[in-house]
């Protein structure tokens, strides 16, 4: 089998073989002989060589029908299932400028003498000379010229790997990975750029604990994202989990609410809670809601983010889900449980579940492979799969984010 980079299905391409093993090899094409009437022109200049986007070639409603088609297939191999009412329609939003976080490379390329801030080349440790980026947020791609310019002229120029990028609903927060101590003037010229363009800088000298604000030198060190729908506003730090896609989130948390079919007086369980990104909706419609997370600083920010929104019903714990918990002291019976498990999957969780005793199930997942097998192992503890969908969070790539709900037979 031969997986081929800037192809489609149906096309005719000249590739050159970039990778291989036993029993697949990967290659990219280099020339299209015959195109797919589905080729389209990428919105980005950079698509072909940066490895943020791999599908910018296609139309963007022929990646989600892929998309839509991987979750039936995962569903199919874990015993086939099929959803009883059918698919959701997919979840859409803006394809370009959607990313509100972002791990930017930068490097220093000596032939050129001049910064590189971007993501990696695909299948490569080249980080791709780009002008702007149509994925980003557009006010952190409209300042990648500069940011490349100012860079350039630091003494440490060969030492800062990486640019963590969080963006709110009105703030932008820059956290700067650097090798070795900057000087003084290295620091003054990243609070200058910084307060030029309105952006709060962070210094990291090595692990998270190291992470600094340097300006403003005062402040809560949050930035700040709402759903107006539900009258909610998160704070959470730049390096925190969020999802990138704020109109995609937005709406899967609405959808979340409806197929959970929340009332007034359920006792709810959010497991893998994050920072209350489902569990504070939850509670706007909940008698009770109990989120359980394995991070301390989730935890803290969740607990943090209800007290903010004045939710009094709502209870956060920390406890490491791959482990038994019937001696949690969250540990009962629920109406509601909803999970949003990491790509791994929640396999030690779903063969616990009936425990809880829950009418209905909503299972969110970032892999369709492991939704299928923990949704599987929920049909063999006597749920049915109702329904299931796709959600375009990251749109131009082969990730592929899904829901599910089941309810006890």
């Amino acid at each position: 089998m031969v997986f081929v980079r800037n192809a489609l299905p149906g096309e005719r391409v000249l590739a050159k073989l970039t990778y291989g093993k036993r029993h697949f090899f990967e290659a990219t094409a280099v020339e299209i002989l015959e195109a797919s009437s589905e080729r389209v022109t990428p919105p980005c200049a950079h698509a072909n060589v940066c490895g943020g986007c791999s599908l910018q070639h296609w139309r963007s409603d022929k990646q989600i029908e892929q998309k839509q088609a991987v979750l039936a297939e995962q569903l199919q191999h874990f015993g086939g299932l099929m959803p009883e009412q059918g698919f959701l329609p997919p979840l859409l939003g803006p394809t370009e400028q959607y990313r509100r976080k972002a791990r930017l490379a930068c490097k220093y390329v000596r032939a050129r003498e001049r910064v590189f801030v971007g993501f990696r080349e695909a299948a490569s440790h080249y980080v791709t000379d780009v002008s702007a980026c149509a994925v980003l947020d557009e006010r952190v791609s409209r300042l990648l010229p500069a940011l490349s310019v100012m860079m350039t002229g630091l003494d440490a120029r060969e030492k800062i790997p990486q640019i963590e990028v969080a963006v709110g609903d009105d703030e932008i927060a820059f956290v700067v990975r650097h090798l070795e101590p900057l000087t003084d003037s290295d620091r003054q010229a990243w609070v200058k750029f910084c307060q030029s363009e309105g952006i709060t800088l962070y210094l990291q000298s090595g692990g998270v604990d190291t992470v600094c604000q340097i300006w403003p030198e005062a402040g809560a060190e949050r930035l700040v994202t709402r759903i107006p729908e539900l009258d909610l506003t998160y704070s959470f730090h730049p390096l925190d989990f969020l999802q990138v896609n704020k109109s995609i989130n937005d709406q899967l948390v609405l959808l979340a609410l409806d197929l959970l079919d929340v009332q007034a007086t359920d006792r709810v369980l959010d497991l893998f809670s994050g920072l209350g990104n489902f569990t504070l909706p939850l509670a706007r419609r909940a008698q009770a809601v109990t989120g359980v997370e394995v991070s301390a600083t989730m935890v803290s920010r969740g607990r943090e983010n209800a007290a903010q929104n004045g939710l009094k019903n709502v209870s956060f714990f920390q406890t490491d889900l791959t482990q038994a918990f019937e001696q949690q002291p969250w540990f009962g019976v629920y109406d509601k449980v909803l999970i949003d498990p990491p790509r791994s999957g929640a396999a030690e969780v779903v063969s616990r579940i009936a425990a809880l005793n829950p009418r209905r199930v909503v299972y969110v997942s970032c892999n369709p492979a492991t939704l299928a097998r923990d949704v599987s192992l929920l049909a063999q503890a006597g749920y049915r799969l109702q329904k299931a969908g796709v959600l375009d969070m990251f749109p131009h790539t082969m990730h592929v984010e899904s829901i599910a709900v089941l309810a006890r037979s």
